[in-house]
């Protein structure tokens, strides 16, 4: 991002693009927001005072699974469906948010991948399918086959969990891979393994779920926001 502020606290129009995130998950009517915070957190932290949100640190950054682990304890005693999802994704709306957790209940499911397909899936973690079409595991980019790379239907870094199977599961996970982190995506290959039900659904416009990690894809996300709201 050729700066030393926070990702997410880059700004569209002036605010910081993880407040267009916090706003859309609170028009979906959760019990609570979480926000994990970590590198810079306390600027986060200042930035979001009054946004309704209840903080968690994150003091190491050891993967987006060991992220969710730190919510672990403010969501005690909580049995429902916990979304996951990050904070550079400002084009997110409300509705597809709520036609996500509908497809999710609707499937039973004790965890749901929102996937979406990119003419360019650089970077991304590819969704791996069984010849059935249903998900069979999220493999990331560094860990992937040559075959795997030419998949281009990609895990947008938004789920879906039963809250009891997310941390029981992470807490089994490991990190035995290339980048030596615990990964979120995991949490999927293992309850599938379980024989628990896993499933994924495919965002017709991957733009929604289009994150930011330089300054050109920020200027690409205000161009559409801008075109969106004109």
């Amino acid at each position: 991002m050729a700066s030393d502020l926070p990702k997410v606290l880059h700004t569209i129009d002036g605010r910081p693009m993880v407040r267009y995130v916090i706003e859309s998950v609170k028009q979906v009517g959760p019990d609570k927001v979480i926000l994990v915070v970590g590198y810079q957190g306390q600027r986060v932290v200042d930035a979001c005072a009054d946004a309704g949100v209840e903080f968690v640190w994150q003091r190491e950054q050891l993967g987006t699974g060991h992220a969710v682990m730190q919510a672990e304890a403010a969501l005690d005693g909580f049995a429902g469906t916990v979304i996951v999802l990050n904070g550079d994704v400002p084009c997110l709306t409300p509705a597809t948010l709520n036609a996500f957790i509908a497809y999710h209940d609707s499937q039973g499911a004790s965890a749901t991948v929102l996937t979406a397909r990119m003419a360019d899936p650089t970077g991304y973690g590819r969704v791996v399918r069984a010849p059935d079409g249903a998900l069979h595991r999220i493999v990331e980019q560094k860990d992937a086959s040559a075959d795997e790379l030419e998949i281009d239907e990609v895990n947008s870094g938004l789920f879906c969990f039963d809250a009891r199977m997310l941390f029981s599961t992470l807490q089994r996970t490991d990190t035995r891979n290339a980048q030596n982190e615990y990964y979120l995506p995991d949490a999927i290959e293992m309850l599938a393994e379980a024989g628990e039900r896993v499933a994924a659904w495919c965002i017709e416009d991957n733009q929604e779920v289009a994150g930011v990690n330089t300054v050109d894809e920020l200027e690409s996300i205000r161009r559409y926001l801008g075109a969106e709201r004109g």
